[in-house]
Formats: C-alpha cells, structure tokens, sequence
C-alpha cells in the first residue's frame, strides 16, 4: 500500500490497480443544480462530498477521482461556459483599457498642458506594465492560485484607475497608468491558464481562439468610445468608462472558482486533515519542496535564454513588426480620417470598428482550421508543430498586401474612404492568422518551455509596441501616408518567407536547437522538473502528447 496512508483508509480502497493509480470504488454523480454550480467555489465545502471517495497516486498523494466534482474538467458544460466568460470579460477590461485614452490625447494635452506627444505616454506606460506585469503574476499564479491573484491584481487595477481618473497633474496620470497596466496584465497571463485547467484540449481550442480574438477587438475599440468622449472635451469620461467596466467585473470575479488543480488538491487536502483520522492526507504540492523563490529563478532567467534561440527569436521580431503596427493603427487613423479628411474625433474612430470584423473573420478563420486539424489528428494520429504554420503563412502574404492597399488609398482624398476601412479590416484578420499561428508553433515547438518562450516573445512584442505613440505621428507626417506604410509593408515582405521557411526546415531547425522539441522531449536539468511541471503549459505538453511521454516521479503533479 502507499505510504503514508493510515490504516483506516484501507476501507476505501479496492484491491484492483490501474497503471500508477490506485482505485477505490466510487459512486456515480448526478448532475448538478446550474446555480449551485455557478456560485460555489472549489474552495469551500463540495456540493457533492467526494471526501468518503479518496484516490491516491503511487506516492499515497491524494488524486482526483475519475467524477470528482472538485477536478475543474468536471464542472458542467454551463459553468465551464459561465467561467471563462468571465475570464474573457478580464482580457477584454486589459485590452481595451490599454487603447483607449487614444483617441483623448488632445483633450490631455489640453488640459494637463502638454503636447499631443507626450500625452502619448499614457498608452506606452501602461504597455510597458504589460512587460513587467506577467514576470511578477505569473509566478504567484503557479503558487498560490488563480483566484485570488484575480482578486487582488484586478482590485489593484481599480484602485489605480480611480487614480488615473482623479489626478490633478500629468505625472500622476503616468504613475496610475503605469500601474494599471502592471495589475490588469495578471488577466492576459493567468485566463490562458485558467481555460487550460477546465477544459480538455479538443475545446480548449475554441476557448483560445475566442481568448485571443479578445486580445484584439478589445484595442480596436477603446479609441472609438473615446473619440465619441472627446467631442465632450472631457477626457476623464474614458477613464469613467473604464472604473465602470471594471467595477461589473469585479463583481462576476467574485463567483470565480480556484481552477489551478494542484491548488484544488491542496485545498481538499487541508479539509480532509480536519476529519479525525485523515490528518495524514497530502496532495502532490505539499509533499513537493518547491518554493516561490525557485519559481521566480527560472521566471526571470530563462525567458531571456529562449530568446536566443533560432526559432524563438526570429517569432520574436515578426510579432514585434505586427503588434507595433496594430498600436500604431490608433494614431494611423486619426491622421487618415481626422486630419486628412477631416472628420471628427468621434466619426474619424468608427473605421476601426473594421478591425473588428477584421478579427472576427480571423477568429472564425481559426476555427475551421481548428477542425481541420481535428480532423488530420484523428486519420492520422500525430501532428507537428509546423501544421500550425498555415495560418501564419495566409497571414503574413496578407499582412503585406493589405499595409500597401491601406497607405496608397489612404494617400489620396479622391478614393472613397470605404476602400483603405476595407484594406484595414482585412490587415486585423492577418494579424490575428500571424499571432495565433505563431504561438501555437512556440507552444509545441518549446514544450515544457512553452510558458518561457511566450514569456520573452510577450515582453519584446509588448516593448515595441509601447514606443508607437511616441513616433507614429512624426514618421507619417515626414514620410506621408504612403511612404511610411511602404516602409512597414517592405518590412512585412521581408519577413514573409518565414513561416514557409520554418514549414520546410522546421524539423532540422528543432533538432539542432538546444531547447525545442525534435523527435524526443527535450531533457532539462533537476532543478527546472517541479517549477515546469506546476505550469499550465506543463499540463498542456502532457495532455498533447498522451500518456507514453516519460516523466520523473519527482514532478508535482
């Protein structure tokens, strides 16, 4: 029997074993009332007691079992839906709120007196807490929980916004904006792993695409609510806006269950020792000697390792071209539509409203080649990290026609305006094809280094997009419309043939890289087992690959 369990638990268990699990019998669950579903929280006590039904792995750990109600991929289809609309609704709060002072950038140089410029700077501070943000979030999400790194980054985030409201000076505007970015950036880190933890990998699909579809709608709009605000001459109103978004929020955040499931383990755990006679019981985290130190060593260091790497650092430099682009796109239209035709501020935002049909119709893109890739796994069994390519390379063809079809229309009042808002929408959809493709390749390129590659890709992509305000206006006004798109369209054709490149050589390329996956997982040191296994991309590289993939039995979970 496993160690550690004590005698009266042999009560529970059968004598029949299955691969490293030990079983014990278990009645099955009837389905449970929506509301009690939707307001309950792993954390308290179950709604159905799972506690007279105990699994064990070879260790004498306590598992999940098969109908536990506690395993977050048990939860009902109608919680799981409840849940991550609400995670969602987090990423669409930090998307949009990161644009939306775009289009009030006169009405704070006006008031707070300084130049358009410089009021720039309230975009790029809060871009660059979404630099800083994950490397703080992400560890303290893998050790304490999703939910209440939630709770307190996401009412920190409020706290600062009123903040940003309220200050009576440009320096305060900065501080708050700096810091509202940092504590909403736990949203964009923490709701990928949260729909990790709930759903299995066939609909985790679709959850993604609708999470990363979120991650561009939300930019599109902020500038238009707030060119409407600005006719009013009263920039604080966005910021109003934004305290009322996050405030209904906060609100749902409160009915959010702990998801992270070595987290849920230990809660039940803990339960279980206050019932006499189970106060041996220990989930897999308990009985590990990670630490918060040691998960921040491998956070803060290895990001930057895997960016040198080949494929890591040439994804790099795409998603830096093309995130920089969509945050110049806020100060594009305003020269396009405002300032050239004459429209203004609220009418001269609504061609952005084609950027959002631009990603739904890139969303919806994702999703037919999602069942396509179904469909290839299930004749053929096995896929590699470059069928993810396709995407990217539709995108980046795309990427680069549709830059030179919006400068050179927008060039001249003569074309309808309805010609460069259609080159725009189309310009979103490749956008979303090159991010989505490219980071489905890092995910199952990288493996069990998946969460540090997007980790490095998300800071350089997120730093170079925080300079677009403080040089878009000067480039376009010097280059003109057409010269300046020319000049990013010329960038976009010389970073084309990447993804063909990678979908040809992709294989030779992983197999002489030090860190990506070629035909056997790639080996790590000791020390790196526990703090990769705990993530939510370790979870992901195992559900990806099945259950013939060798793993230590020093891993956590």
């Amino acid at each position: 029997m496993p160690e550690g369990i004590p005698l009266n638990h042999l009560e529970y268990l059968l004598v029949s074993t299955f691969g490293t699990f030990r079983i014990c019998g278990y009645k099955k669950l009837e389905d449970m009332d929506f509301f009690k579903h939707l307001f309950s929280t792993s954390t308290s006590k179950a709604i159905v007691n799972s506690d007279k039904t105990l699994f064990f792995d070879k260790n004498g750990h306590l598992e999940f079992a098969p109908d536990d109600p506690e395993n977050p991929k048990n939860y009902s289809f109608k919680r799981k839906c409840y849940i991550t609309a609400v995670s969602i609704s987090l990423v669409m709060n930090a998307t949009f709120s990161s644009s939306a002072p775009s289009g009030t950038f006169q009405g704070i140089s006006d008031d707070l007196h300084v130049s358009v410029e410089v009021a720039g700077l309230v975009t790029t501070l809060f871009l660059l807490g979404y630099c800083a943000g994950p490397l703080f979030w992400a560890p303290l999400s893998e050790f304490y929980g999703r939910r209440w790194i939630f709770y307190i980054s996401f009412t920190l985030y409020i706290a600062f916004g009123f903040l940003c409201a309220f200050t009576p000076n440009f320096a305060g505007l900065l501080i708050g904006r700096f810091l509202t970015g940092t504590a909403v950036s736990a949203a964009l880190t923490n709701a990928p792993g949260v729909l990790a933890d709930i759903w299995e990998p066939v609909d985790r699909g679709n959850a993604m695409i609708l999470f990363t579809t979120m991650t561009f709608i939300g930019p599109a709009l902020g500038p238009v609510v707030s060119g409407f605000l600005q006719l009013q001459e009263i920039w604080r109103w966005t910021f109003y806006v934004l305290l009322w978004m996050a405030g209904v929020t906060e609100l749902l955040l409160i009915s959010l269950p702990e998801t992270l499931p070595m987290i849920v383990l230990r809660n039940k755990a803990r339960r279980l020792r206050k019932v006499p006679g189970k106060d041996n019981v220990k989930a897999p985290v308990e009985a590990s000697n990670r630490s918060l130190a040691s998960i921040y060593k491998v956070a803060l260091t290895r990001p930057w390792r895997l960016l040198m790497d080949s494929i890591n650092f040439f994804v790099a430099i795409y998603y830096a071209v093309v995130y920089t682009l969509l945050y110049m796109l806020f100060s594009i239209y305003p020269i396009v539509f405002q300032q050239k035709r004459g429209w203004n501020a609220g009418v001269g935002e609504l061609p952005l409203i084609g950027t959002v049909i631009g990603a739904c119709l890139g969303g919806l893109g994702l999703f037919i080649n999602t069942q396509m890739e179904r469909k290839k796994k299930t004749r053929n069994g096995k896929t590699v990290p470059e069928d993810r390519l396709p995407g990217a390379m539709v995108g980046g063809v795309m990427f680069a026609v549709t830059i030179f079809w919006f400068a050179w229309t927008a060039e001249y009042n003569s074309v309808h305006w309805a010609v460069p808002t259609v080159a725009g929408t189309f310009l979103a959809t490749s956008i979303l094809l090159i991010f989505n493709a490219f980071i489905n390749y890092i995910i199952d390129s990288y493996l069990i280094y998946a969460a540090s590659a997007v980790a490095a890709n998300t800071i350089v992509r997120s730093a170079c997009a925080a300079a677009s305000p403080l040089f878009t206006q000067y480039m376009f006004d010097g280059l003109g419309i057409g010269g300046a798109g020319s000049l990013i369209g010329g960038i976009g054709l010389l970073l084309m043939p990447m993804p063909f490149i990678f979908y040809k050589y992709g294989i030779e390329i992983r197999a002489r890289s030090k860190f990506a996956a070629a035909d056997e997982t790639p080996q790590r040191p000791k020390d790196e087992e526990k703090a990769i296994k705990d993530t939510s991309f370790g979870r992901l590289f195992e559900e990806r690959n099945g259950p013939n993939v060798e793993k230590t039995e020093d891993t956590i979970e």
